[in-house]
Parts: C-alpha cells; structure tokens; sequence
C-alpha cells in the first residue's frame, strides 16, 4: 500500500536519516523473517495433506475404474452370448425355412410335372386322334377319288363304245 505524504511529513522524512530507515527496514525484514519459517511450514504441510488427498483419490479412481472394466468385460461377454444365441436362433430358424421352401419347391414340381404330364398325355391323345380323323380323312379322299376314277373309267368306256359306234357306222 502506498503512502501519500503530506507537505509537513515529507519534511519529517527528511528528518529522518539513514541509518533510522535502515534500522526499520531490518525491523521488517526480522518480523517478515520470524513469521515465514511457519507459513512455509505450513504451506508444506498443507501441500503434502492435498499430495495424499490427490494420492487418494487417484487410487480410489484406480479401484473404480479397474471395477468398471470388470462390469464392461462382463457385459461384453453377456452381450457377446446373446449376439451368439441370436446368431445360432436365426440359423436354426434359417435352416427350418429352407427346408419349407425345399418342401413347397418340392411339391410344384411334383404339381408342375403332373401337370406337364397331363398336357403331354393330352396332346398325345389330340395327336392320336388327329391320325385317326387323317387316316379317315385319307380313307374317304381313297374313296372318292376311285369313285372318280372309276366314274372316269365308265365315261372313257361309254365314249370309247360312242366313238366304236360311230366308227361303225360310218
């Protein structure tokens, strides 16, 4: 803190001499001197209780760290069997739909070949049938055409016998 001196004590300090300054200052120096060995005391002993406090508290933060990587690593390992249960569900439940789908591919084909062999059997049937109205078909054109020819046969003899008349009779 800084004095301000006045006009009359700035004479007074005048006054003052030296060696009564210094005599002061080694007043002050003594006081300061006589009262520092116990704040620094003190200040060590307080620096060295926060040194155990801290000391503490990082071991008790240690003990509760170490004891949350026990609860993760627990957790993980449950989560771990869980994800393990899961995945061995789902490939049961995979296993158990392929063999449904296998079944109902299984069954269409059946229903599909059966189905196939229906319209093979009827196409042979349609086939069959074709032959058989062809070769009927074939059947009756035979039969025409001899009847034509025959017709023919009759209308060349008929004008063969005309043409042996005329010549006759010419």
């Amino acid at each position: 803190m800084k004095r301000v001196l006045r006009p009359q004590n700035r004479a007074t300090l005048k006054a003052v001499t030296t060696e009564e300054r210094l005599y002061k200052l080694e007043g002050i120096v003594e006081g300061v001197m006589a009262t520092l060995p116990g704040q620094v005391s003190s200040l060590e002993q307080r620096t060295e209780l926060l040194r155990q406090e801290l000391r503490a508290e990082i071991a008790e933060l240690r003990q509760e760290m170490a004891g949350l990587r026990q609860e993760l690593k627990a957790e993980i390992a449950g989560l771990r069997q869980e994800v393990k249960a899961e995945i061995a569900d789902l490939h049961q439940e995979m296993a158990g739909l392929r063999q449904e789908v296998e079944a109902k591919i299984a069954g269409l084909r059946q229903k599909v070949e059966a189905e196939i062999a229906g319209l093979r059997q009827e196409v042979k049937d349609e086939i069959a049938d074709l032959r058989q109205e062809t070769a009927g078909l074939r059947q009756e054109i035979k039969a025409e055409i001899n009847t034509a020819l025959n017709r023919l046969m009759l209308y060349f003899t008929a004008l063969a016998a005309a043409l042996a008349v005329l010549t006759f009779l010419r």
